[in-house]
């Protein structure tokens, strides 16, 4: 794991699947489960995903709250 690699969990969109533009740290964890079990993608995408399953699966999640991009409109 590269330390960018968790603002990327906070920015980047699920490319493909039933949750398709979803942010990776808001993917649910029985989503991530299924690529645990099942086999994670190639690339970048995998990794990061890999990385979102360990991180919910360990309760580690609200670790993500500070990189967080707020939006002006968004409420705090």
């Amino acid at each position: 794991m590269k330390p960018e690699d968790l603002q990327l969990l906070v920015t980047r969109e699920m490319p493909f699947g039933k949750y398709k533009g979803r942010l990776i740290a808001d993917l649910p964890g029985h989503y991530l489960n299924w690529f645990a079990r099942e086999g994670f993608p190639k690339g970048e995408i995998g990794r990061l995903l890999q990385l979102m399953q360990e991180i919910d699966h360990n309760g580690l999640s609200p670790l993500l709250a500070p990189l967080r991009v707020r939006m002006p409109s968004q409420p705090r």
